[in-house]
């Protein structure tokens, strides 16, 4: 793909095949929620509207967003409890723990262990992270020392350095010889979606949002006044007669450009943009300080563009 594609796609947005898509599934949401009784299939309509809003958010091959991202506000947690058992300083228990999009390690001492059992303290000598940074294809390692006995009903957390797009936290403990084994358990807080302001789609997927929240709640008339305002406002068209299907044989789809035609493109950029634009494809293509200018210079002429 050409760099003026890459900018019509950042300017122009998704492919329609794909808008069309989620504009098409609204009429169906809609459909049939119309004719459904008492037994809205409620569970198969979540999907639908997770995956379209998937969707809209440009969803990436390794689980980040176009328009959206990754904030530190917990979304869901993954939680396991181990027993640690008694030791030297230089017989250390390794746990571990792995999960998605992780922002923070959270340590906790429960109270008692078997349901009556007090339980017991915990060393906790260091907790190691391995984590994949979003957007880079290089792990990276961040240890936190704690070098701290843990007593019932103690919380310790541990920031990651950035959020992991995958992480691995382990946790090197050991428990007093004298008092027996103690429990603890670790958590791993995954980071909450955010969709971004700017996003052209973002009436469409707050649309989407209020679709799930009217079938938490039974609310069918909610539901298809959302639908039919996605469906309009995402440009569904009208299906074809079954008539005309029947009898007139669909033209021949026209073989699709990767790129757009030179035509196109000049009047999508006219002018100064598309002089601007060749401008930063030569930046991009120069040293690291250039690279810079130029991907600034893009973000600036992008807004032009948006606002005319």
């Amino acid at each position: 793909m050409t760099f003026l594609a890459i900018f019509l796609a950042a300017a122009g947005l998704l492919p329609q095949p794909t808008v069309t898509r989620v504009a098409e599934d609204a009429r169906v949401i809609d459909r049939v929620t119309e004719v459904a009784k008492g037994d809205l299939p409620a569970d198969l309509l979540r999907r639908l509207v997770n995956a379209d809003i998937d969707l809209l958010r440009g969803k990436r091959a390794d689980g980040t967003y176009q328009y959206a991202s990754f904030e530190r506000l917990e979304a869901g947690r993954i939680s396991e409890s181990f027993s640690i058992q008694p030791g030297t300083e230089d017989q250390l228990k390794r746990v571990e723990v792995r999960g998605d999009f992780v922002y923070r390690a959270v340590l906790d001492m429960p109270t008692r262990r078997l349901l009556v059992r007090h339980n017991n303290p915990v060393f906790v000598d260091h907790v190691e992270i391995e984590y994949m940074p979003q957007g880079a294809a290089v792990m990276k390692t961040q240890t936190a020392k704690i070098g701290a006995w843990l007593e019932p009903g103690t919380v310790r957390t541990v920031e990651l350095n950035e959020i992991g797009r995958q992480a691995t936290v382990r946790v090197f403990a050991r428990a007093d010889k004298a008092k027996g084994y103690g429990n603890i358990g670790v958590a791993l807080l995954q980071a909450r979606v955010i969709d971004n302001l700017d996003s052209p789609y973002a009436d469409a997927v707050e649309s989407e949002k209020a679709i799930l929240r009217a079938l938490d709640h039974g609310e069918n008339a909610s539901v298809r006044s959302m639908a039919q305002r996605i469906a309009s406002n995402l440009g569904a068209s009208a299906p074809a007669p079954v008539e005309a299907i029947a009898t007139t044989p669909p033209p021949p789809a026209p073989a699709t450009p990767s790129v757009p035609p030179p035509a196109v493109a000049q009047a999508l950029l006219p002018g100064e943009s598309l002089s601007e634009l060749q401008t930063i494809e030569d930046l991009l293509t120069g040293t690291d300080a250039e690279r810079r200018q130029g991907m600034d210079r893009l973000h600036q002429l992008i807004r032009r563009m948006r606002e005319r």
